[in-house]
């Protein structure tokens, strides 16, 4: 029993005095080797989300930096215009030469443009063509497609100006000879009239091009019918032309 009380004892003893070790160190000694820990802030993480085409054909690379926390990057082409961020509940605002850009906050990416900063497109010039053609009659036509219509100036082989005809004035004559525009369609058709010969016709497209003759049939005197020179009944087409017959009695 002795021995156990001994033993006891004893490690009380070195209990004790480690206890003492410690409670004598100083107290400034204690708080300088445990200071106060702050923790260092995290570095930034900038990942790439999209890529969003602008209303001008420029782009913004949207980023995510942390929550609620998004950067884009503007570039047209090559160039980096600018960078946005919006952090928190804020959204980031641009602006450049009528560019609007908005950045919200869960980095979605809307713009717009002002019209009026936009080139406005040039109006496309209406270009007039016309072919010269020397019609039956030995005279010219000038066949003139222009912005205002088709039309066409007649003049003899010498320039001296006879008549213009168009689609609001489509008939005129001169020396027994008859000149018209017919609306065939889509397609306006030039007629020359030998009126005063008995009724033979020619019948031109707009690009100066001889694309039907008629001629008088001998058979039908006094009652006319025209006949294609490529065959085929000179009524359908005669009437298809809009022009009236003239009567030639053999």
């Amino acid at each position: 029993m002795r021995n156990t009380r001994r033993t006891t004892l004893r490690s009380a003893v070195v209990v004790v005095a480690g206890a003492a070790t410690v409670l004598a160190l100083p107290v400034g000694f204690a708080f300088a080797a445990s200071p106060t820990a702050v923790p260092a802030p995290a570095p930034s993480v900038r990942a790439y989300v999209t890529t969003v085409k602008l209303a001008d054909g420029s782009v913004a690379k949207v980023h995510k930096v942390g929550a609620n926390h998004f950067e884009a990057d503007v570039y047209a082409g090559s160039t980096k215009l600018d960078t946005l961020v919006s952090k928190g509940v804020a959204a980031s605002y641009g602006q450049s030469d009528g560019l609007h850009v908005v950045l919200r906050p869960n980095g979605t990416v809307t713009s717009w443009t002002d019209r009026a900063s936009q080139p406005q497109p040039k109006p496309q010039p209406q270009l007039t063509s016309s072919v010269r053609i020397t019609m039956p009659d030995g005279r010219i036509a000038e066949l003139v497609n222009g912005p205002h219509g088709k039309r066409v100036e007649l003049s003899t082989a010498k320039g001296h100006a006879l008549v213009t005809i168009d689609l609001r004035r489509p008939s005129g004559g001169h020396d027994g000879w008859t000149y018209k525009l017919v609306q065939d369609g889509k397609h306006v058709k030039f007629v020359v009239i030998d009126s005063k010969g008995g009724g033979n016709s020619w019948v031109y497209d707009f690009d100066g091009k001889l694309i039907a003759k008629y001629t008088v049939d001998p058979a039908g005197a006094g009652h006319p019918v025209l006949v294609p020179s490529a065959g085929g009944t000179a009524a359908t087409g005669a009437a298809g032309l809009g022009y009236s017959m003239v009567s030639h009695q053999g």
